[in-house]
């Protein structure tokens, strides 16, 4: 048992006051007897059984003494007790009225049980006051996130209507482009949302990873080559049980953000084992991230350039998708930069649900 512990602190208290009030009565009574009967012998025969009148009075000093002494050492320790349980009610009552930024003092740490409640509801209202300031944050970068492909919408759609435009393949094309970059903004949200709160549901069966990754290239091959990279596969077979169609939605959002904000050029994607753990990674030739941005590169919303991010269109969830995909697969997701100095990430998954794992293919163009 913690020698702090608030039950240890009282017992001990009330008993050391208790032995107190005994030894006072005790030891006083010894002490003025002996004095007395030394100055005042008592007279010749068998002493009285009863207490005479100066024992009460003896007694009821010695006990009032004793009194004073416990009701200023229950004093001492109640105010040890209440104070910071006062500061968490009165913290606990700003917090309720709205005041996120109340904490609570421990005034007094002698008391370990005590100090450490105080400190758990600082702690616990910090993070309420991250969430609210998070939520806050969310709630705006959505709302202009959303915004720019709305206002797009109504424009043109109010232009179709007031016969400002004329109904063209292009127009519609261009509409079309601005729903579809809504729904992948809205099912990224979803994805994020839902991986925070562990809410994430994964379809889990064999999969043929080398055949989700090819398939993931070939889908933005020709986006890709047509921004001026050339794709390079180097992936062995392995059958693992994971949700492959998620698996490819990350991959994807990783080649996006490639051809976004990548020098084009030569792009590998590749996988390799280490450790028990299943590697795939895209490698660009640079320029990568800046050493500040990348510890925060997969965080919600997190843009190295806002500008940047705006010019290329990027909403800052693409990273984070693949990371609350990984997550949902018991592994992770980070960044590294390459010997040439490029930029690498990387999903990386545990090994503990491979079924199969057979040889290696060559790297294909």
């Amino acid at each position: 048992m913690s020698l702090h512990r608030l039950s240890r602190q009282i017992t001990l208290s009330m008993s050391a006051v208790v032995a107190v009030a005994v030894m006072i009565v005790f030891v006083g009574s010894f002490t003025f007897y002996g004095i007395y009967l030394t100055y005042y012998p008592p007279p010749p025969g068998p002493p009285p059984l009863l207490p005479e009148a100066p024992d009460f009075v003896l007694n009821a000093v010695l006990l009032l003494v004793a009194l004073v002494i416990a009701i200023f050492a229950a004093l001492r320790l109640t105010k040890r007790i209440l104070v910071p349980l006062n500061s968490l009610a009165e913290g606990a009552r700003r917090i309720a009225a709205g005041d996120l930024t109340a904490r609570a003092s421990p005034d007094d740490r002698s008391l370990g049980e005590t100090a450490r409640l105080v400190d758990d509801f600082n702690a616990m209202a910090q993070r309420l006051e991250d969430s609210v300031a998070a939520m806050a944050s969310w709630n705006a970068a959505i709302a202009h996130e959303l915004r720019t492909p709305l206002t797009i919408l109504r424009g043109r759609l109010h232009g179709l209507a007031d016969g400002v435009f004329a109904p063209s393949d292009e127009l519609f094309q261009n509409l079309l482009s601005q729903v579809e970059g809504l729904s992948r903004l809205v099912d990224d949200l979803r994805i994020v949302t839902l991986s925070e709160s562990r809410r994430l549901e994964m379809r889990f069966e064999p999969t043929d990873l080398e055949r989700e990754i090819r398939q993931a290239v070939e889908a933005m091959r020709p986006a890709l080559v047509e921004a001026g990279f050339t794709i390079e596969i180097d992936a062995r077979r392995v059958i693992l049980a994971c949700d492959g169609v998620r698996l490819r939605q990350a991959l994807l959002a990783l080649l996006e953000n490639a051809k976004r904000y990548a020098t084009p050029g030569l792009l590998r994607v590749s996988t390799r084992i280490e450790q028990n753990e299943l590697m795939i990674a895209v490698e660009d030739q640079g320029p990568g991230l800046a050493p500040d941005f990348a510890p925060h590169a997969f965080d919600t919303f997190s843009r190295a350039e806002a500008s940047r991010s705006r010019r290329h269109g990027g909403a800052g969830l693409g990273l984070s998708v693949v990371r609350a995909i990984a997550e949902a697969h018991h592994g992770r997701a980070q960044y590294r930069t390459s010997a040439a100095g490029g930029a690498i990430f990387e999903i990386i998954l545990p090994l503990a649900r491979t079924r199969d794992r057979i040889g290696g293919d060559a790297p294909a163009e």
